[in-house]
């Protein structure tokens, strides 16, 4: 007789429940297009990848997860200037994978040069309109120039109305006329409530552009404070918000027309550098984080009036909306705290803090000598947040890399939302792809670390803002993490499956998917690295 014989599953396997998405936007070597790649949720696959434009930045989705957005600010290295649409993968009996991106283009401003001279290295350029909103240190493209050797793409030095300067390494130029000045947008960030219309922030412009989503064209456009890298359009559609870093200043437009309101009580002090915003899911608030001074800022939506201001410490980047508990999660990679804030409670309807989370102090810290924290997601179902982080270890402890060498441990750290005690921290390298050996039982958790992934002290274009960055899917059944420096995505599964009980257990890692190939070159005998994943997008 014939009886089939049951063997018990010890690995968590794909979990088998509706179609979920998760997007990664990974950057490739310079002067080479990115990547934009679609995750299966529920068999931890990867499903499509598409070519984005040059240094991407940021993405988003629109409400009704048609369309993902991602914005590229390829001046940085002398070229285009792009936002790539296209359709997500769907639910089929086939695979329908990624469809064709669609390039939309940022209109800037542009001016003629009417003269232009040089005086040793020093370029001095007359126009016959001034161009607006830009200062020391933005970027200008010179094009079609009399002598060709005024052309190329220049940081500006002083503007006085007309007359711009900039230095130039091609010398012993003779003054000519002729060709234009323009300034290139550099998109940085994305957002939108609504189906009909996505916001993009443009850092080297100072302007905020509409893209009619139904056209793909950018159909108006506001210029705003200085330098914007973030946005935040409550959820009614109304009013978008702006922090505006280079002018330490918070802009709201009204999405109808974009004309501007005053913001009333936002300090504007040099060096607040607000860094990022989000919305409460009412519309009646909107929160500032400012990285200069550290203060969460909040500000009531119906009279655009700051209501209070708490301290968060100088360094903190990044602050994470959760809906279901109408809770704010801050990081704060300098200080390497998390804190957490109830969105009500206040005076005036504002937030009180519940904790503040060390990572390295205290018993038992989740990163006992050293981490910074980048990010932070939590569970739709309110029972764990989750916060990403790294070690930077200048002798490594991972016997794979060697003590005698730098490495970047990523880490996730899992805490109960109910008593903020952490639950479990976890390295996220798995093998495959990642090294192991079976003697020891012991297995890669650190990466070499790659310069393009260290984040700068000041975000701008052209440097990598999170290094490591988590977000969870829709259904709360799995939390990703992309790790820059080890051009992967850490999948970790939050369930346990009756497939093997006892077996599998909630919050441990599933596999590490690989990004796309680089363009750099490939070492001997074996294939290109990895793109650099540097952002998370959930999708439905």
């Amino acid at each position: 007789m014939y009886r089939p014989v049951v063997i018990p599953i010890t690995i968590t396997p794909p979990n088998p429940s509706n179609f979920h998405e998760v997007f990664a936007i990974n950057a490739n070597v310079p002067f080479n297009p990115g990547t934009g790649m679609q995750v299966d949720v529920s068999g931890d696959t990867n499903v499509g990848v598409i070519n984005i434009g040059l240094n991407p930045t940021h993405a988003a989705i629109l409400p009704n997860n048609t369309r993902v957005f991602v914005a590229s600010a390829g001046s940085v290295v002398g070229q285009s200037d792009i936002v790539t649409s296209f359709i997500p993968a769907f639910q089929a009996a086939i695979g329908t994978g990624l469809s064709a991106g669609v390039t939309i283009s940022l209109p800037g401003q542009t001016s003629s040069i009417t003269a232009i001279s040089e005086s040793g290295n020093l370029v001095t350029a007359t126009l016959n309109a001034p161009l607006n909103n830009i200062g020391l240190g933005d970027v200008i493209v010179i094009a079609g120039a009399g002598i060709a050797g005024y052309n190329g793409t220049f940081t500006v030095f002083p503007i006085s109305g007309t007359t711009i300067q900039y230095v130039n390494s091609v010398t012993g130029l003779a003054p000519s006329l002729g060709g234009t000045a323009s300034v290139p947008a550099q998109p940085v960030f994305l957002a939108s409530t609504q189906n009909d219309a996505m916001y993009v922030a443009n850092y080297n412009s100072s302007s905020v552009a509409v893209i009619n989503t139904r056209l793909n064209a950018v159909t108006n456009s506001a210029l705003v404070g200085q330098h914007p890298v973030a946005l935040a359009e409550t959820p009614n559609g109304n009013k978008l918000y702006v922090a505006n870093q280079g002018s330490n200043a918070v802009s709201s437009l009204n999405t109808v027309d974009m004309s501007q309101n005053t913001v009333t009580g936002f300090s504007g002090s040099v060096g607040i550098t607000p860094v990022w915003l989000v919305s409460r899911s009412d519309s009646q608030k909107v929160y500032v984080l400012t990285q200069g001074d550290g203060q969460l800022v909040t500000i009531d939506t119906a009279t655009d009036t700051v209501v209070s201001n708490l301290p968060v410490g100088a360094g903190a980047n990044f602050v994470f909306y959760d809906p279901h508990l109408n809770r704010l999660y801050v990081t704060n990679p300098s200080t390497s705290m998390v804190h957490v804030f109830s969105t009500t409670g206040g005076a005036n309807d504002t937030p009180i803090q519940l904790s503040a989370i060390s990572m390295t102090a205290g018993p038992n810290p989740p990163c006992p000598s050293a981490c910074t924290p980048s990010s932070v997601t939590a569970l739709g179902d309110g029972s764990r947040f989750y916060v990403a982080s790294y070690e930077i270890a200048t002798s490594c402890p991972d016997p794979v890399i060697g003590s005698s060498s730098a490495c970047v441990i990523p880490r996730l750290t899992v805490f109960d939302a109910n008593s903020f005690a952490v639950k479990t921290a976890l390295t996220l390298l798995s093998s495959p792809p990642f090294a192991s050996n079976p003697s020891t039982h012991q297995s890669q958790y650190a990466v070499p670390p790659v310069a393009s992934c260290a984040p700068a002290a000041l975000y701008a274009p052209g440097t990598t803002r999170f290094r490591v960055f988590t977000t969870a899917s829709v259904d709360s059944s799995r939390v990703y993490v992309s790790m820059c420096d080890a051009g992967s995505i850490a999948i970790v599964t939050t369930t346990t499956s009756s497939i093997s009980p006892g077996g599998n257990m909630p919050d441990t890692l599933v596999r590490d998917l690989a990004a796309p190939f680089s363009a750099a070159s490939s070492s001997t005998g074996g294939e290109p690295p990895p793109q650099s994943p540097v952002f998370l997008l959930t999708g439905q």
